[in-house]
């Protein structure tokens, strides 16, 4: 049996194209919500420049060639934990190494959309919270702090 992984590198254009996201905000939301609720770790490349953040368990990261930071990043983690990279680029997932698990946007996008069994008998927090606790949470878990 083959462990789940504990590190994420997500092909940040790759996906936002492949799943209609708005914005590289709502893709890098909802990406830092998913590694969180695996207890995992996930690496967010997107080609040009930017500004680096960090979001909880996501890590952002802007390079001039997104594809050579993947490759470098599977290549550096890959025999220390286990290691997913989701890209469309065929060289990508090619160059990665037998050890990396390499999953095409689409297939990812369709595994992250799956719906799950949520139980609401006992109520959800948020119906519980008022909106400025909610605001105050939302910020905390996207890293900005109070």
């Amino acid at each position: 049996m083959v462990a789940e992984p504990t590190l994420y590198l997500f092909d940040g254009f790759n996906l936002l194209h492949a799943g209609g996201f708005g914005s590289p905000d709502e893709l890098r939301d909802l990406l830092a919500s998913w590694v969180a609720a695996k207890g995992a770790r996930g690496v967010l490349v997107f080609d040009g420049h930017g500004r680096d953040e960090e979001h909880g368990p996501l890590s952002v990261r802007w390079a001039p060639d997104a594809d050579s930071l993947i490759e470098r990043l599977a290549a550096e983690n890959r025999r220390s934990e286990q290691v997913a990279v989701v890209s469309s680029d065929e060289a990508v997932r090619g160059t990665s190494g037998a050890e990396v698990r390499k999953m095409s946007s689409r297939m990812f996008l369709g595994e992250l959309a799956r719906p799950e069994h949520i139980d609401r008998t006992r109520g959800d927090m948020r119906d519980k919270l008022d909106a400025e606790t909610l605001e105050r949470l939302e910020r905390l878990r996207r890293g900005e702090g109070v």
